[in-house]
């Protein structure tokens, strides 16, 4: 990241912001500006998409696209695959990309870590969304772009990423921590949506939901630092993220990036995997 740009100034990107940098409004532009023109990438689902888009967005909706074995062999396939989807989108480093979709969701926040993970070196997520650009009378179409595939030889982040053995190895370290992102229900084990329910032992819960303010767009930098180290989730600590597979993980990652924590990764297999592991220990606090 730029030295003098702060981490949401580089990972985030407001409505305005983006018409400025696309010619689309006189208003200022972004404080980190886009060294080429962006490629605008919608992850709602189709029906959304086509029934009214930010002009000149590409459509990419990866939900269903999951994993479940975190072996070496099953990761290495899943996240070939993912990189060849975004190659086929037109996506690769040539070019800065702003994901979107409603609001600052799971959606774009899981997309946007792919791209990290890939090593792209400008991806940025639209804060507050589609929700965000229509309530700034921002220009809207149906008209769609063609993409036109490309190649990416990409330079993957090992260190954003993590599989079951990384969180197996770090369950008793002090110096790392589980980050379960999904609801109270699932967490206790209230709720099981794998063979067994309950939590990674140890985990700090915090719900992806919280990192969002009452708009849709992300709560203030404050605001966040306070809400994970008062649940344990320090900068010093390695962090791994996990909800049901990988998709909220990724907004718990992206929240604590906005701040600027430099150890953290997206255990992608998350409690789908982990539960249906029955080797692997949790702990449930269901009545």
């Amino acid at each position: 990241m730029s030295s003098n740009v702060s981490p949401r100034a580089e990972l985030l990107i407001a409505p305005r912001e983006l018409a400025a940098a696309l010619g689309l409004l006189e208003a200022p532009k972004p404080p980190r500006p886009f060294a080429a023109a962006p490629i605008i990438v919608d992850t709602r689902p189709a029906e959304s998409f086509a029934q009214g888009h930010i002009p000149g967005a590409i459509h990419l909706d990866l939900w269903g696209f999951s994993l479940i074995d975190t072996d070496a062999a099953p990761l290495r396939a899943f996240l070939w695959m993912i990189h060849h989807v975004l190659e086929q989108r037109g996506i690769n480093a040539d070019r800065p990309v702003v994901v979107y979709e409603d609001t600052s969701g799971i959606r774009a926040a899981r997309v946007w870590w792919f791209l990290e993970y890939f090593g792209h070196p400008d991806a940025r997520v639209l804060d507050g969304g589609f929700s965000g650009w229509v309530d700034a009378r921002l220009p809207v179409t149906r008209d769609a772009v063609a993409p036109r595939p490309v190649e990416w030889k990409a330079s993957p982040r090992a260190d954003r990423v993590a599989g079951w053995k990384d969180v197996a190895l770090r369950l008793d370290s002090p110096d790392a921590v589980m980050l379960d992102t999904r609801s109270d229900d699932e967490y206790t084990g209230r709720v099981a949506r794998a063979t067994r329910g309950g939590a990674i032992p140890g985990a700090a819960h915090v719900e992806w939901t919280r990192n969002l303010a009452a708009d849709g767009s992300f709560r203030s930098d404050a605001e966040l630092r306070e809400m994970y180290e008062r649940a344990g989730v320090t900068e010093g600590r390695d962090v791994i993220a996990y909800c049901q597979g990988g998709y909220r993980a990724a907004h718990g990652y992206l929240a604590l990036r906005l701040l600027g924590y430099p150890r953290v990764r997206n255990y992608l297999g998350s409690w789908k995997e982990w539960g249906d592991r029955e080797e692997l220990p949790i702990a449930s606090k269901a009545d």
